[in-house]
């Protein structure tokens, strides 16, 4: 999770192979701001009272974006367990995925996204349904890459990439209200109009819908150094006036870079976090681009 690194983006081209995922999808997904909080679990394609409309071009645009974020846009990248880490990352979003017996600072994504593929209508694997990864270490994960269990995997998830983009949708769509609960009451309507202002264009929903499945809402009490958070929550507390348009996503992306080099400056000094600045800055330039 934590060494992600922004390879030279892919022509967006979509395989043949996954073309026949996309067709049965609405042509219009609405974002919504407003959303009501929950787990995901209902349908990334529901109205509300605010929303940007993405044609199905455009999502599936963002889904292929989130896997070249964070694997290159490779297929192998869909089965992945990172030096230095406890716990494989599979899918486009590199859904966390915790071994038996291990409970790590940070949220565990893969058995929510299995949950959700099969209330949809989805069959994975057997492996996929098992509440805890059935590897223990990085070595033993390894040894079977090429093994039937993770090449059943790959497959199915390279097959599903328009359902794990709308899972990932939908943890965006519920954020808000989460976000503004956890907020200083103080700052909750600077920070829900930076969000409004961010999601008024298709880049700017792009932006939120990445980095909250890149470092999460902000609100996780764990997920802090020296008492400060780096998700979505302290991006949008930390923009610097409220843009609209283009202008915001720009700002939010200046933002996500601020918050996630002053986590590296709070780092304990182990885990040698300065390695990956660079590709992390690059991937929130993304932010700022037209989809």
């Amino acid at each position: 999770m934590e060494s992600r690194r922004l390879l030279n983006p892919p022509p967006r081209v979509i395989p043949a192979r996954m073309k026949h995922r996309l067709a049965p999808l609405a042509a219009i997904l609405i974002i919504t701001a407003c959303a009501p909080a929950g787990p995901p679990g209902g349908d990334a394609r529901g109205a509300g009272n605010e929303a940007i409309r993405l044609t199905e071009a455009q999502r599936a645009a963002i889904g292929q974006q989130i896997w070249q974020n964070e694997s290159g846009g490779r297929v192998s990248g869909l089965t992945t367990w990172n030096a230095g880490e406890e716990f494989p990352s599979l899918g486009i979003g590199h859904f966390i995925w915790y071994p038996a017996g291990f409970d790590g600072p940070f949220e565990e994504s893969w058995p929510r996204f299995v949950s959700y593929a099969v209330r949809h209508g989805a069959d994975p694997p057997a492996v996929a349904r098992e509440r805890h990864s059935p590897w223990n270490s990085r070595a033993e994960f390894q040894r079977d890459i090429n093994g039937p269990r993770l090449t059943a995997l790959r497959g199915w998830l390279a097959e599903n990439v328009a359902l794990q983009t709308d899972f990932i949708i939908l943890r965006s769509r519920a954020a808000l209200p989460k976000i503004l609960a956890a907020a200083p009451p103080g700052r909750r309507a600077r920070i829900e109009a930076n969000y409004h202002n961010v999601a008024s264009t298709p880049q700017g929903t792009y932006a939120l819908i990445d980095y909250v499945n890149f470092k999460g809402e902000g609100t996780n009490p764990n997920e802090r150094y020296r008492g400060e958070g780096w998700g979505l929550l302290q991006v949008l507390d930390g923009m610097r006036g409220t843009p609209t348009g283009p202008d915001a996503a720009r700002e939010f992306a200046e933002s996500a870079k601020r918050v996630l080099s002053r986590r590296i400056a709070n780092s304990p000094p182990d885990r040698g976090e300065q390695r990956w600045e660079a590709g992390w800055h690059n991937r929130c330039d993304t932010y700022a681009r037209p989809l």
